[in-house]
């Protein structure tokens, strides 16, 4: 029995012994576990001084800055057609005729109509001069007592009728004159010159064709005369960027079609007029026109090809800049200065987020509040917070916008190289 006690009480203390050694052994791990903090992996960038140009881009098409679509003012068949699309014109230059038998019948009527007036009107001053001169007659007699009254008034009346009708043919004439003057002009208007020095860049018609004069509705659509010595993009700007635009702008033209070359414009136009697509959905998007001249042409171009603009619109030099990348906004920030009393804690109004940028210091980062500027594709102006030099976090995204914290310890990465095409 004594055995046994023995045995008893030594199994008990080797199981007491290792269960405080199992929980010994999980309080180290767990304390060395807490004290040792994570180490984030970044990439990172100094602080330098550049020259940035800001830059809106906007899609359009190439248009010519002068051209008139060509529409008749008479109803007719087309008789003849000297151009054909591509050519190029010269103002003044025949473009179309119309058939204007129908109009010079009427001329011919016309004139026999004035003529005929002419030679009535020629009759009735005859007549006039005739009764005049017996009126005048008769009132010396009446004046000496030689005929009646009656004779007087007689002759007066035959005056002032022959009068009426000398007035009546020089209305009559007036009449044909207008009447003529206006056939005359709707045959003028059967042929159809060219309004300026151009390129025939979209031809509707062919000859025989019966076209629809433009008097009383829009008419017949036939031809557009282009100026391709002055062409311009004609580009969609977001509502946004509308107001950075300003005229004179400088700007870079890519036209799809042409991929070896980059086109230089200014900016002529800037329209007031919104452009909206998709009105009351939620795709809904209200963009602006602008027009930019073309100062260099070239001889692909053509009117109505795609392109793809980069409007300078304003640049700073020598500025102190970060890669767009290194700046985050945080909120955090601003907590922190209201738990320490920086901020009245009774203010109702909502806290902004901070604009930052992590400095590297030794292993570490601290946070520093900065106000930016402009920007270009990839570096930010820093108006305030940093004096040049300092070593910023530039990546990762996901360290920057979300891991990274004041005093968080780092590791310098290595940036990757983007291959070369």
């Amino acid at each position: 029995m004594p055995n046994n006690g023995k045995k008893k009480s030594k199994k008990k203390l080797i199981i007491f012994g290792g269960l405080s050694l199992l929980v010994l052994t999980l309080i180290i791990i767990a304390l060395t576990s807490a004290s040792k903090e994570e180490i984030i992996s970044v990439t990172t960038e100094k602080v330098e001084k550049r020259n940035i140009t800001q830059k809106v881009t906007a899609t359009g098409k190439i248009q010519p800055e002068f051209k008139v679509v060509i529409t008749p003012e008479v109803t007719g068949e087309i008789v003849e057609l000297p151009v054909k699309e591509g050519d190029r014109v010269k103002k003044g230059q025949l473009l179309i005729r119309i058939k204007g038998d129908q109009y010079e019948a009427q001329k011919e009527r016309l004139e026999a109509n004035l003529q005929s007036a002419n030679a009535n009107l020629k009759i009735r001053d005859a007549e006039l001069k005739r009764i005049e001169s017996e009126y005048k007659r008769i009132k010396e007699l009446h004046e000496k007592k030689l005929v009646s009254d009656a004779e007087l008034e007689s002759m007066q009346t035959n005056y002032l009728t022959a009068k009426a009708s000398y007035e009546s043919a020089v209305a009559m004439i007036t009449q044909s004159e207008a009447q003529l003057r206006e056939v005359l002009e709707i045959l003028y208007k059967t042929t159809i010159y060219s309004p300026l020095d151009g390129v025939i860049t979209n031809l509707k018609v062919e000859v025989g064709e019966r076209v629809l004069g433009s008097n009383f509705t829009q008419g017949t659509e036939l031809m557009t005369v282009s100026d391709l010595n002055n062409i311009e993009a004609v580009v969609e700007v977001d509502e946004n960027d509308v107001v950075l635009v300003s005229l004179g702008d400088t700007a870079e033209v890519k036209v799809d079609a042409i991929r070896d070359k980059t086109i230089k414009g200014i900016v002529t136009q800037i329209g007031n007029s919104a452009i909206t697509k998709g009105f009351g959905t939620q795709e809904e998007v209200v963009n602006f026109e602008v027009r930019i001249k073309l100062i260099e042409l070239d001889d692909r171009l053509r009117p109505g090809m795609s392109c793809n603009t980069d409007i300078s619109t304003e640049t700073v030099e020598n500025v102190l800049s970060v890669p767009i990348q290194s700046v985050t906004a945080r909120t955090d920030v601003k907590e922190k200065d209201l738990e320490e009393g920086a901020i009245s804690k009774t203010s109702n109004s909502k806290v902004e987020p901070d604009e930052i940028v992590f400095v590297v210091e030794n292993s570490t980062v601290k946070t520093v509040k900065v106000k930016t500027g402009i920007s270009d594709d990839n570096y930010l102006e820093i108006k305030s917070g940093l004096k040049g030099g300092e070593e910023v976090v530039t990546g990762s995204y996901r360290a920057i916008s979300n891991e990274l914290k004041d005093g968080s310890k780092i590791r310098r990465e290595e940036k990757r190289k983007t291959p070369s095409k």
